[in-house]
């Protein structure tokens, strides 16, 4: 089933936000960088968690959803597809 939450050596990091030029901004470490497989340019989403405040990720929770409906209407209308493919 659910396989257990094992903590990281990354756990327990603190960040501290630092002025960078006219803005603020967090650095990470490299070996946070190197444990998410993000590098410089990649873009962070941040989706508020209810009760649990807020979660920063590389994915697009938006574009998930999006796959989600296009994935269904594939399944749902194959036949359609197939024969407009021809």
């Amino acid at each position: 089933m659910n396989e257990p939450v094992r903590p990281t050596e990354l756990e327990g990091t603190v960040l501290q936000i630092r002025k960078i030029g006219n803005s603020v901004g967090i650095i990470l470490p490299k070996d946070l960088l190197a444990h998410l497989n993000l590098k410089e340019g990649d873009k962070l989403h941040v989706v508020e968690q209810t009760e649990r405040g807020m979660k920063l990720t590389p994915y697009d929770p938006k574009h998930v959803k999006a796959m989600e409906i296009a994935r269904r209407a594939f399944r749902t209308y194959a036949n359609t597809f197939k024969a407009l493919a021809k």
